[in-house]
């Protein structure tokens, strides 16, 4: 079986500052970097779908792998996916955010393993906190069964003629989630355990955690 992997990197780093997270070093390594590493070796080809901003820097960091493509990414995270997908070529393909630095190669395994069988599946954790639902005026309407809730990591997995036409048939609109896209044609999606230090790089705070994690 062929495995392509996606990864998203076509965002602005609005909420993180000046610079690209994905270009941040950490203990001297580029975050894009690790991301990559961590799947190198695992899939048949990896698709960057990149901020036009980073095209050729990143362009220059990979020039000596041949199964890494740079392409541009879209407008939105769903767009950015669409675009991967118009040039991956496999029978299964993972769905990865590029801020996610922090991977185990048992994580990747499982993924792949799990897709097989099951044609779409994410990577996720239980919920460790009390989640509570909030009106938008600030009163608590009630508490959530959080042994009933998990939180969404990445990487996602999908047969790719599954997902392909999920993206088609969803065309136009802004979901930030795969597995909710394929959730909403009413397809089955299904849980592989993630580990907390999969954290997402959002702010600077964030990269001082992973630098103790890496």
């Amino acid at each position: 079986m062929k495995y392509s992997l996606i990864i998203t990197a076509g965002g602005t780093s609005s909420r993180y500052g000046n610079t690209n997270k994905l270009l941040e070093k950490i203990n001297g390594k580029e975050v894009i970097k690790y991301t990559v590493d961590a799947f190198l070796n695992e899939v048949d080809e990896i698709v960057i779908s990149a901020n036009e901003s980073i095209i050729n820097i990143l362009t220059d960091y990979f020039k000596d792998f041949d199964k890494i493509k740079i392409i541009k990414g879209g407008k939105t995270r769903q767009e950015s996916v669409y675009n991967g997908l118009q040039i991956a070529n496999c029978d299964y393909v993972l769905i990865h955010d590029g801020a996610r630095p922090i991977l185990t190669k048992e994580i990747i395994k499982n993924v792949k393993t799990s897709v097989q069988e099951k044609k779409a599946v994410s990577v996720m954790t239980k919920t460790i906190d009390t989640i509570k639902e909030v009106s938008p005026d600030g009163k608590i309407i009630k508490t959530l069964d959080r042994s009933k809730l998990y939180n969404t990591q990445t990487p996602q997995a999908f047969e790719f003629n599954l997902i392909k036409t999920v993206h088609e048939k969803l065309s136009g609109q802004n979901f930030t989630d795969d597995a909710g896209m394929v959730e909403a044609l009413g397809y089955d999606v299904y849980i592989v355990d993630g580990d907390y230090r999969n954290i997402k790089i959002t702010t600077k705070s964030d990269i001082d955690i992973a630098k103790n994690y890496l």
